[in-house]
């Protein structure tokens, strides 16, 4: 796993500094798994770490999260030899108009791929439109769990959370790898404790 914590921060998906939340919030840290689309080997790696993870694991297909997602579920679908699908943002207004792309039945079990959680919100509402058409979810996987509340706030809602690595696992890694201060790590630690989600 330090190889893969080593890579991802040296590729940029984990930050530090201060980054303006989505939620206006100033944060220590940020995690961003865009930049994989452009390190082929880096998210064939990523791929292989969920696809292991989700071995033992009851499903039909994947189901990736637009957007972030989108590159990492079919890395994942490839390295797995699951088929995939994904549930639109927004519904075309024009052609077939569908929620969902890709082929799939009614009753079939979607494991809902994903980059990163925080406080679980944007799962919950991306797998509305898979269960209104007939879709079993049960499973979300995900590369990182920023350890804000998203676990817990999934669970309550009925689904379990798989995760590559927490965003603690990584401070620690990236702490003995000589990437981060030992400061760097309890400010971060800090701030997550301090901006716990419900």
């Amino acid at each position: 796993m330090d190889e893969l914590h080593a890579r991802l921060f040296d590729a940029g998906c984990i930050k530090f500094g201060e980054f303006r939340l989505k939620s206006g919030i100033l944060s220590p840290v940020y995690v961003d798994f865009r930049v994989l689309v452009s390190r082929p080997k880096l998210l064939k790696l990523v791929a292989e770490r969920i696809a292991r993870m989700l071995d033992g694991l009851e499903y039909d297909r994947i189901a990736a999260l637009p957007y972030a997602g989108l590159p990492i579920g079919v890395a994942v679908s490839l390295e797995a030899g699951v088929p995939m699908i994904y549930p639109r943002k927004e519904a075309k207004d024009y052609g077939t108009g569908r929620l969902i792309e890709g082929e799939f039945k009614e009753g079939e079990r979607i494991v809902v791929v994903d980059d990163v959680i925080t406080d679980g919100a944007t799962k919950i509402e991306s797998i509305k439109p898979l269960e209104d058409a007939g879709l079993v979810v049960k499973d979300v996987a995900i590369i990182l769990d920023r350890e804000q509340g998203g676990r817990r706030i999934l669970a309550d809602a009925g689904y379990t959370l798989h995760s590559v690595m927490t965003l603690s696992e990584a401070l620690d890694a990236l702490v003995r790898l000589g990437r981060i201060s030992d400061d760097t790590r309890e400010k971060t630690l800090a701030f997550i404790a301090a901006h716990q989600f419900a």
